[in-house]
């Protein structure tokens, strides 16, 4: 058991930070004003109906930068250990950069990298 001390006091620190955070945040918040409950609350009033198309245009950049900060991200570590990685780690790092490249060349072709 002495083993699992530290385990212990660091769950028993970490739930005490997160319930004192919250406790925190609901002591001083402001009070909720009649506003808060409805559905839209930016200034405008809510005219006609809550079903609007949204361009997916804004979702499709998210994607993209997910692409290539996924690329970013798994790459630079990647190239400071290849050495010790092997024919193995360089064979699954082009597989992984194959990948995102189907990504890559699915925006090139429906034309998400042109600046409209």
């Amino acid at each position: 058991m002495t083993g699992y001390l530290p385990v212990v006091i660091f769950l028993a620190l970490i739930l005490a930070f997160a319930i004192g955070s919250l406790v925190a945040a609901w002591a001083i918040r402001p009070n909720r004003g009649a506003a808060k409950g409805e559905n839209y609350e930016c200034g405008a009033q809510p005219i006609g109906e809550a079903w609007v198309q949204f361009p997916v245009g804004f979702y499709i950049v998210a994607l993209l930068f997910l692409v290539f900060d996924t690329l970013a991200v798994f790459l630079f570590p990647w190239a400071i250990t290849i050495r010790e990685l092997g024919v193995d780690g360089l064979l699954a790092m082009l597989g992984f950069i194959f990948t995102l490249g189907l990504g890559w060349v699915y925006a090139y072709r429906e034309g998400l990298l042109e600046w409209k």
